[in-house]
Order: structure tokens, then sequence, then C-alpha cells
């Protein structure tokens, strides 16, 4: 935990109330996201039990599936979620935009909107990868075969589950992270993982505390967990006789359709609080104003969603079961730069993100005291514009001369420090030369160089495009990390099929 949460943290249990660690919202919130809150049933590997699911609070549509133990019925329920997600899907694959590539010389095109799936917690995101890993590899004939749509979903399910591995990817969302992002509580991480506590420290009732709410939720007779894991005294005085009560109806359908109608109601009341609480949550992102890059980041899962459209289309293979070492190498990789990018992003885009780094010293934000926006160095092959300005900081400036800084307000231009000098009263001095941004004459253009009086944050975080790593082709690397094998290594052939067998049908993960 960071010092400035650890302080919010603080402060919440003082106030009752979860406290602001953010300014404005820092992911992307679709004007119709699709909501969808699963259950899984307890002691089977992911077995769904239920889902609510639809892309407004009046939409919701429940599915059940009466005995998570009968493979059929799993199926069936998977082609009713299919039936609602597809749909969704293949709405935003209307109009689509040209974006220039190749400095202007060449364009491609993306969709204009894309998918945005929203989970309770991580625990949700987990149970989405897992079933479409247990059903994108299904056969549509031959031995079990199972519906068309069934093999589909699962190939979009792992394309969000992945793309909610990707920092700052808005396609799949879990509202308790979500909101952990936005708001510090007085409870601990593992706490803030139940969204009913934490949305009770959000936004607590009148004349209740935010500990009082969050204790009173915790109650699973009041609030329901928000699933996938049901509550344990819930299986079995409720859920469990309610099960034996449809199995044993299998013969009498008068029976049959009673005992149906009681476990939906049942499975119903589970859900329907959690349903209630994530259009809250929603409600509550929503009121912040979305910080200036997210719409870059969206744009982003935008090109994801346009470049796998096409791939279904083009009849393209499902996600392989596992990477190769070159392509988890690359992943891996990607990941990394993303992660670093939405790190500088949301310190860019709010002072309360940054004001993290100016606690650690990798940012300072002063006033312009002196400004020299004519300043020509002539000491090289010909002279450049290089204006310099001194700023009175007091925060702790422990950048070196000689670094190179970007601001916020101007993350185009470079400030390199050329002086750092304490002075009284705990104040610092900074002199930096700027180069950059302000045209190619020896003028600098208008509003370009900071003038007296202004305040600016530098910082040592840059935005600036990183070149992407290379890596060698598969059959360049090492016979142990999936290349050819070297001269004169012997190599155990695998058994008939090895690496290449389907997935057993008989076998749901």
């Amino acid at each position: 935990m960071s010092t400035l949460r650890a302080l919010a943290a603080a402060q919440a249990v003082a106030a009752g109330v979860a406290q602001p660690v953010a300014t404005v919202r820092h992911l992307h919130l679709s004007r119709r996201p699709l909501v969808l809150v699963p259950l899984a049933m307890a002691g089977e590997a992911n077995a769904p039990l239920a889902a609510m699911v639809g892309a407004a609070p009046g939409e919701a549509r429940l599915l059940i599936v009466p005995q998570p133990r009968n493979r059929d019925q799993r199926f069936a329920f998977v082609a009713e979620l299919a039936a609602t997600v597809l749909p969704y899907v293949d709405a935003h694959r209307g109009a689509n935009e040209a974006v220039p590539v190749d400095r202007g010389r060449d364009v491609r095109y993306r969709y204009l909107d894309a998918p945005q799936l929203l989970v309770p917690n991580p625990a949700g995101v987990t149970f989405l990868r897992l079933l479409g890993r247990a059903t994108r590899f299904r056969r549509i004939d031959g031995d079990y075969p199972v519906p068309p749509q069934v093999p589909l979903l699962g190939r979009w399910l792992t394309f969000f589950a992945e793309r909610a591995e990707h920092p700052g990817s808005s396609a799949l969302v879990a509202m308790t992270q979500a909101l952990s992002l936005h708001w510090a509580t007085g409870q601990s991480a593992v706490e803030d993982l139940h969204l009913p506590a934490l949305l009770g420290w959000i936004a607590p009732p009148a004349g209740r505390s935010g500990a009082e709410t969050a204790a009173w939720a915790e109650d699973p007779q009041r609030c329901p967990p928000a699933g996938p894991a049901t509550d344990p005294s819930f299986d079995n005085e409720r859920l469990a006789p309610a099960i034996e009560a449809y199995a044993a109806a299998e013969s009498d359908e008068v029976a049959r359709g009673e005992a149906y109608a009681e476990l939906e109601k049942l499975l119903r009341d589970q859900l329907t609080p959690t349903w209630e609480l994530m259009w809250r949550g929603v409600g509550l992102l929503r009121a912040l104003p979305p910080g200036a890059r997210v719409a870059g980041r969206w744009d982003g899962d935008r090109d994801a969603f346009t470049a796998y459209a096409d791939h279904v289309d083009a009849d393209g293979a499902p996600q392989p079961r596992r990477d190769g070492a070159v392509a988890a190498a690359a992943r891996l990789h990607r990941l990394e730069r993303a992660a670093d990018l939405y790190a500088v992003q949301r310190a860019y885009d709010d002072p309360l993100v940054m004001a993290e780094y100016r606690l650690t010293g990798e940012a300072f934000v002063g006033e312009v005291v002196l400004a020299d926006a004519a300043r020509i160095d002539d000491s090289g092959r010909r002279p450049v514009l290089r204006p310099r300005i001194q700023l009175v900081t007091t925060d702790p400036v422990l950048v070196p001369v000689g670094a190179v800084l970007s601001s916020p307000a101007r993350p185009a231009q470079k400030a390199r420090v050329v002086f750092v000098t304490p002075v009284a009263d705990g104040k610092t001095e900074v002199v930096v030369e700027l180069s950059g941004g302000m045209g190619r004459g020896l003028t600098a253009a208008p509003g370009s160089v900071p003038e007296v009086g202004e305040r600016l944050c530098y910082t040592t975080l840059s935005e600036a495009y990183v070149p992407a790593g290379s890596f060698p082709a598969v059959e360049e690397t090492p016979w142990t990390h999936g290349g050819p094998p070297a001269a004169g290594v012997p190599v155990d052939p695998l058994p008939a099929g090895e690496g290449a067998a389907p997935v057993p049908d008989e076998e749901w993960t």
C-alpha cells in the first residue's frame, strides 16, 4: 500500500466513509455495458449454476442450471448465455472508421465502438476465463456435439479474459477493482473484494458509518455473496434441497415444473442484490469525469476487438491452450510495456496519482519565477532555440542535474535539469532548459514556453514511445524452447497424437 493510500485509508476510518484517491475516472464506461453476474456450484470445477445478464438495470435475464452436474444442462446454459452475449458483441460490429498508419501513407479500419463486460469481482473474470477454456474447443459434430454458438462464445470469453490482463483495458472490468482504483476504504484489500461491503464504505446510508454498513453487508442473510462462490450455509440449507427436489421430480412434469420455479426463485433472490449493486457502482463511476487519456486506451480495446472479429470471420483457429516460449515472452513484454505506460498516463491525468511520485522525489510542482523564452544555444554547428525557466518548489527534488523531465501540461516538450539549488524555508530553486514542442524556428510559438507565475509539474515519468523488443522466430529458438532440436541431440518422439489431441468431451475443464 502506498503512503497516500494508507493515509486515505486512515482518514476513511476517522471519517466513517471511503476517501477518493482519484479526481478522474481511469477507465472507459460504455453507454450500454453488459453486466454479467455468475454463480458457480461449490465443489465442482467451474460448474455454472446461474447467471444474471443484461445491458440495462431493467433488462436482467436469469439463466440457471437445475442440475449443474449434468453435462447437457451445462451446455444448454452456455447456449442460452451465448444467445445474450453474442448479439451484444455483434451489435458493435456496425460502422467503422479509417485510421491512418505508416505516417498517413496507408489506412486501416476499426469499429467505432467495442463491447464491454462488467463482472462483480476478479473471481468473476476467472470464471469467464475458465468457461471460455472449457467451451472454445468443443465440436459441433461427432461424439458429444454442442450447439454452434457454444465454441464461438468460448472464443469470445477467452478474448475478453485476455484483455482483462492488459493494463488499462476496459473490455472486461471487475467492479470491485474499478471502485478500489478510485476510492480507499478503511478495510483491507481482501475485504474490498466483497462488493456489498465496498459499496457500504463508498456510499453508506445516512446515519450509518462505512464500517457499520460493511459489517451489516457481510451477513450473507442480508447481502448474498457477489459470486461466483456461494455461501456454504445457503448451499447446505437451501440450494441442495432445491436441486434434490428437482432431480426427484424427473418423472412428474407438474412437480418438475414447480421444483424448477422454486429453484429459479431461490437463485434470483441470490443474484438480484448483486445485480442492483453492480448498477449502483456503474452510477458512481459514471459520475466521475473521464481522464484525458482514457479515450486513447479505449482505442486500443477497439483495435483489439476489430482484429479479433476479423480473425473469427476468417475462420481463424481458437486461442491455443498455452503459448509457446516465444509467444509467451512476447506477450509478457507487451503487458510490461502496457503496465508502465498505464502508470504514467494515470499520473499525467490525475494530480492525486502524481502526488505519489512527488512524495518519492520522482516529480515536483513549482512556480515559474524567471523565464528566458528567447534564449538561443549557438554552441553547436547551428543555433537552436533553448529557453530556460527557473522554478521554486517546496517539494523534495531528488532528480540529478542533467536528468530529462516531462510535464503533463506540455508532454511533447522535454526539460533538462541545469541547476538544483536549495534555498531558505525548505524551498528549492530548479533551472531547466526546454527543447521540443515550440515550433521549428528560433522564435517560440505563443504559449509554448511557460510564463512567470505559471505553476507546473515536472517528472521523470514519460509517455514517449518505446520501441517493442525483438524476439526470435520459433525455428530459431533452441529445441528446449520449442525450436528444432540441435544437431546430435536425441529427442524422444511424442506418443501418437500428443500435443494436438482435442480436449476430451467427457471433461468440462
